[in-house]
């Protein structure tokens, strides 16, 4: 792999340690980190990018998402259903899926997740109908290029057992709890700069059993990796906790063992106080989802209340059927707009959010080589043109939570070029946009 070496930026928000923020200055990659940021460096046997007009952050985190949802959005019926009734709607069409669906699905989520300057994503997969396995999001990361922290999902409660999926989607719970150990041994990898890590993630507390989430937490202690879940998303949620387990989400969770700095639950939009002194004492993370929130009525989760308790917190897209868009930097851009609404407009600055993005997002996710531009850490890395129709007259470039772009320019993930000049550089985007509709348009039929 040829160095890189990233010339005279405009401005290079780090989101190191310090908070830095460099003008005028060259960053360097070499095998995968960055070598060495400063003035003037020598080229020599590089390959020179040129930064003189753009604003160079550190890679976007995604700490939720769902990628098989590319293939359902904006689906009828569940373009205005709250949370439970949504999910109803869409389980019969998920049912239909197989293997290439997952595949393609995973491709052009994580497409759109690279042009709105994403380098690490989590995906949470949870059900495998049709042969279809956690390896095939897997096959389609290592192909687009992204880092990827693959969940192995599960429902184990189906209708007839009182549960919202469908029987059909459901699975034996030795039977999960197998397969999580088969992809954590195949695919895991714990070392610092990995492109591939596994985690363990029953889909909630409302389509799994205590058991298995009691299990799946002494299994992921075990092999050594992270656990995530569903918490506390909606009113909905709040009640069926209270009528079925007597109790809260939160302490749900800590019965269970699902609270920790090896765990991280989505959305909590409606933690109390004690649930959120709890995730801070524990260092449990949040994967915050505004868009989604929104688009499904759930509420705005209280992430000013979170961080000042010093709870981890990152931005997730959420899956495609409940967000549509998979554009990372547009979460974050509604994390602060939301934050204002709820708390004032000096709640949370464009710099706040987009550090919740980068080093909040890859805290979470246990990623502390990530997330930052700083010598020695991963070469992963956003750059943002400052020519374009919506920030120009900006007087602040930096602050590219208000006054855009919305796509990337270019994008490094360990060094290798993902995005260039706003095109991805690894997969053919307008022949994976043809199979795509292909594919949606079969399932719609």
């Amino acid at each position: 792999m040829a160095d890189v070496l990233i010339k005279n930026a405009r401005h290079v928000l780090t989101m190191d340690d310090d908070r830095h923020e460099l003008t005028g200055v060259d960053v360097h990659l070499r095998d995968g980190v960055i070598a060495e940021i400063g003035p003037q460096l020598p080229g020599d046997g590089c390959a020179i990018v040129d930064a003189s007009e753009a604003v160079v952050t550190p890679g976007l985190v995604n700490t939720h998402h769902h990628l098989y949802q590319t293939l359902t959005r904006a689906v009828p019926g569940a373009q205005d259903a709250l949370l439970f009734g949504w999910l109803q709607r869409l389980y019969p069409i998920w049912a239909r899926f197989g293997p290439e669906e997952m595949f393609v699905s995973a491709q052009m989520g994580l497409v759109e997740l690279a042009l709105s300057g994403c380098t690490l994503t989590s995906d949470h997969l949870y059900l495998f109908p049709n042969g279809a396995r956690l390896d095939d999001t897997i096959a389609a990361a290592s192909e687009v290029g992204l880092r990827f922290h693959a969940t192995r999902g599960a429902m184990s409660i189906g209708e007839s057992d009182g549960g919202l999926p469908p029987d059909t989607l459901v699975e034996d719970e030795k039977s999960i709890l197998d397969d999580c150990i088969r992809v954590i041994d195949a695919f895991h990898d714990p070392a610092p700069g990995a492109m591939t890590r596994v985690g363990v993630a029953p889909c909630s507390p409302f389509s799994v059993t205590r058991d298995l989430m009691r299990d799946a937490a002494v299994l992921a202690r075990d092999k050594g990796v992270m656990l995530h879940t569903h918490l506390a998303e909606n009113d909905e949620d709040i009640a069926y906790s209270l009528e079925k387990f007597g109790c809260r989400p939160g302490q749900y969770a800590e019965d269970l063992g699902w609270t920790g700095d090896d765990v991280w639950h989505a959305h909590c939009v409606k933690l109390d106080g004690q649930e959120i002194d709890l995730f801070a004492r524990s260092r449990t993370g949040v994967a915050h989802c505004p868009c989604s929130n929104c688009r499904l009525g759930s509420g705005i989760a209280p992430v000013r209340a979170m961080r000042d308790a010093g709870v981890p917190v990152g931005l997730g897209v959420d899956g495609s059927a409940s967000n549509d868009i998979g554009n990372l930097v547009g979460e974050a851009r509604q994390t602060m707009l939301l934050q204002r609404v709820q708390n004032g407009a000096d709640a949370m600055s464009a710099r706040e959010a987009l550090e919740i993005a980068t080093r909040g997002g890859a805290a979470v996710l246990g990623r502390d080589d990530c997330g930052q531009i700083a010598v020695g850490k991963r070469a992963d890395i956003a750059i943002w043109s400052t020519q374009t129709v919506e920030n120009a007259g900006s007087w602040d470039p930096a602050a590219l939570l208000l006054a855009g772009p919305a796509k990337v320019r270019d994008l490094f993930v360990e060094g290798r070029q993902i995005v260039r000049d706003g095109r991805m550089a690894t997969v053919d985007t307008e022949q994976l946009i043809t199979r795509q509709n292909a594919l949606a348009q079969r399932l719609a039929e």
